[in-house]
């Protein structure tokens, strides 16, 4: 998987939610959509923020608010209640830029 920075804007399908790890370490995680040119459906991106962040976005973001993300990309792996090994790709956000407005 690419581990260069990505950039780009979109817009959130719902809004924050805000979790805590098991030593109180603050994780939000936001669904992006973004316009893509000569589409008609966005693309969707799972984004993860933490610390400080995380807390922010959750006290100042909802649903449908224009949203600032530059993070990497990263696939996260993980067994279901089942047993069954999945992945799920999603971008761990260094900077969200947002406005209150």
């Amino acid at each position: 998987m690419n581990s260069e920075y990505h950039t780009f804007l979109g817009r959130l399908g719902k809004n924050p939610d805000l979790r805590y790890t098991a030593k109180s370490e603050p994780v939000c995680y936001l669904s992006v959509a973004i316009d893509k040119l000569n589409e008609d459906q966005p693309e969707w991106k799972r984004v993860v923020v933490w610390g400080k962040q995380a807390e922010l976005c959750n006290l100042y973001l909802d649903k449908g608010q224009e949203v600032f993300v530059q993070g990497r990309n990263s696939l996260r792996e993980y067994q279901d209640k089942d047993g069954n090994k999945k992945s799920i790709e999603e971008v761990r956000a260094r900077l969200i830029g947002f406005s209150n407005l």
